[in-house]
This record gives C-alpha cells, sequence and structure tokens, in this order.
C-alpha cells in the first residue's frame, strides 16, 4: 500500500495518495506503535506528499515527530535521524524560516563531518545546503566559504 500511495505521488495523483498513505500510517501504528521505523517511514513519506502540494505546516508537524522519535530511539547521528532533520530543514526554509533552518543544518554537517570525515559525499552535501541556506540569508561570505571548502574537497 504504501508503494502504491508513493506511485501516485509521482503520478500527481496527490488525492489518492495522501488518502492511502493515511491508510499506512494509521495501520502502522495500530499495529506496529507510533515509534517504530515502519510507521515512521510511512509518516516522512506523508510530509513529502503534503510538502509537493504546499502543505508546509502539516509536513513540519510530521516531521518534527518523526526527528525527535527517532533521536530517542536510534540517535541523534543515525542517518535516518540526519534525513528527517534535514527535510525538516528544507521544510522551514521553504516557509521563510532560514535562521532555523540554518541551525538544523549545521548540527547536521557537524555530526556527517565527525562520524563520515569531511571529503564525505554526505557531508559535502550537508555543506552545499548550508551555503544555499547562507545565500538565501544574503550572508554571502559564509556562503562563499562553503562552496569554496565543497569545490575543494571535489579537487582532491
Amino acid at each position: 500500500m504504501a508503494n502504491l500511495a508513493l506511485t501516485y505521488k509521482d503520478q500527481g495523483r496527490w488525492k489518492e495518495a495522501e488518502q492511502l498513505q493515511v491508510q499506512v500510517m494509521e495501520k502502522n501504528t495500530t499495529k506496529l506503535g507510533a515509534d517504530h521505523p515502519d510507521t515512521l517511514t510511512t509518516m516522512a513519506n506523508l510530509a513529502i506528499i503534503y510538502k509537493d502540494k504546499g502543505r508546509w505546516k502539516e509536513a513540519e508537524q510530521l516531521e518534527v515527530k518523526v526527528m525527535e522519535t527517532r533521536k530517542m530511539k536510534l540517535g541523534a547521528d543515525h542517518p535516518d535521524t540526519l534525513t528527517i532533520m534535514a527535510n525538516l530543514a528544507s521544510t522551514l526554509w521553504n516557509q521563510g524560516r532560514p535562521e532555523e533552518a540554518e541551525q538544523l543544518e549545521i548540527e547536521i554537517m557537524e555530526i556527517r563531518k565527525t562520524d563520515l570525515g569531511a571529503d564525505h559525499p554526505e557531508m559535502l552535501t550537508s555543506m552545499s545546503n548550508l551555503a544555499l541556506t547562507y545565500q538565501s540569508q544574503r550572508l554571502w561570505e559564509e556562503a562563499e566559504k562553503l562552496e569554496v571548502q565543497v569545490i575543494e574537497t571535489h579537487k582532491t
């Protein structure tokens, strides 16, 4: 059912995608529990559907819940936790809240740098995302510094 919901989303069949994803989320919550990884993935997927429709507040609420639960269950440095943090940062940015997005992106970047190394592709993606957030805030020097670091790291 979850896969079909994502297929509907990819086809632009938003109403069907949302209805099916909500059903999956409710069934997972009932059968597996609210903090089960499958339930959290379903919630994150529903948030993506909401984001695609510009329903930012609803997406944010789900992403915050998933992030907090994953931090408790998996830890702040788990890849699934970092993914939802990045999704939440994007949601905040799209709501005109770049300062909040920046704080999440800094946290993600620091964790990835520590866990994966300064030259890991996921860390460099985090650095690029933060640079874009700096650009949106007209923090040109900060953005340039990060962008140069990304380019220099790619050269080596």
